[in-house]
């Protein structure tokens, strides 16, 4: 019997492996894809994943000191150097002394930085509205009530990581 029209459908091959694994890897699977689908965009085809993260965590604490955007990404400070010169080359941050502390230095993104953050987002939730939309409205209705559970698993990973 074919699909509703919108309604997503395993394909054969996936549909046994889906009912033998466990919820969890299932799961971390789907979101593996997702942030790998999602994560490509047009505004963002000249950065990295790993500059656009930072970039972006950059954007939603900025100013923000290298030790503490290191451990925000969890990079080494060397690795998260290399990015940052790349990020600032292409003008998207600058690098500042920390007013408290000389030896120290603070990142910020620059209006250029914030744009291209702004842009990449939207292009991400575009994509990622056209799609829900053409889901039926029970699906839709499913996947809403599933937010805050996958909200509240997303906040607890937070503090049990390193």
């Amino acid at each position: 019997m074919p699909a509703e029209s919108g309604t997503i459908k395993l394909r054969p091959e996936l549909e046994a492996t889906a009912a033998e694994e466990d919820v969890s890897v299932r799961l971390r699977m789907v979101i593996a894809r997702l942030f790998r689908r999602l994560e490509r965009t047009r505004a963002g085809a000249a950065l990295t994943s790993v500059e656009t993260t930072v970039l972006a965590t950059t954007v939603r604490r900025g100013p923000v000191g290298l030790s503490d955007l290191a451990r925000a990404e969890g990079m080494n400070p060397s690795m998260l150097s290399r990015v940052i010169r790349n990020l600032e080359d292409s003008g998207l941050i600058v690098r500042r002394s920390d007013p408290d502390d000389r030896r120290a230095a603070l990142v910020a993104a620059t209006p250029a930085g914030k744009r291209l953050h702004e842009r990449i987002r939207a292009e991400r939730s575009d994509s990622l509205s056209a799609l829900l939309a053409k889901l039926p409205a029970g699906e839709q209705a499913a996947l809403r009530a599933g937010l805050p559970v996958l909200e509240a698993i997303a906040e607890q990973l937070k503090g049990s990581r390193p």
